[in-house]
């Protein structure tokens, strides 16, 4: 089978199960309702990033000495969940007013990296799905390199498609929830999904 025809074969896999729900997609839904799709680009550079280098350590055979070694995770899934959830429980107490996370104060782009980061490496979802899909679409007889930055490119494609489809989603229903005196309910809205993708990024 060429490189092509298995580039239009992973493009639709891949994008199918990346735009399913996920905690990264959650994520970019409720950056995108509490602090708009602009600054939820800076989680979404972090979490590209994390995505790139678990499918290139699930190539590389990487992830068998990381799943040798479950400490790591879940050092990386409580940190990031704890955070998270933090998150989650200022925009819940946040009365009156809409919780933007202060927007520009209160969390600093490198945080939002960071962020998008840890949640991508930390997901062992993410590291079962790049092992178990990846490895087919390789073709030993050829060069590794090149099909690495071809799938690498559909992979990154689609997943700044799909985050930028659920932040969008989350801004609109901003938009339509801090109409009239839904603002409290917005708040916990985005402050429950929060703590959601928190405890499932701990507990996952």
């Amino acid at each position: 089978m060429s490189e092509h025809i298995l580039i239009a074969v992973f493009l639709p896999t891949f994008f199918f199960v990346s735009i399913t729900p996920g905690m990264c997609m959650t994520l970019a839904m409720t950056l995108g309702m509490s602090i708009g799709v602009r600054r939820t680009l800076w989680m979404m550079i972090g979490e590209l990033v994390g995505v790139a280098l678990v499918a290139i350590a699930a190539v590389m055979g990487v992830a068998s000495m990381m799943l040798n070694y479950p400490q790591i995770f879940e050092i990386l899934k409580w940190v990031g969940g704890l955070y998270l959830g933090f998150i989650g429980v200022q925009m819940w107490r946040a009365k009156g007013k809409l919780a933007r996370l202060e927007t520009s104060t209160s969390i600093s782009n490198r945080a939002l990296i960071t962020q998008g980061f840890v949640t991508a490496i930390a997901n062992p979802k993410g590291w079962a799905f790049m092992i178990s899909l990846l490895p087919p679409f390789i073709n030993v007889d050829n060069a590794i390199a090149p099909q690495m930055i071809m799938l690498l490119s559909v992979i990154m494609l689609t997943e700044f498609v799909s985050m930028l489809a659920y932040a969008s989603g989350g801004k609109s229903l901003k938009l339509f929830l801090s109409r009239g005196d839904n603002i409290k309910w917005l708040n916990r809205i985005a402050g429950s999904l929060m703590v959601g993708v928190g405890c499932w990024l701990a507990l996952g």
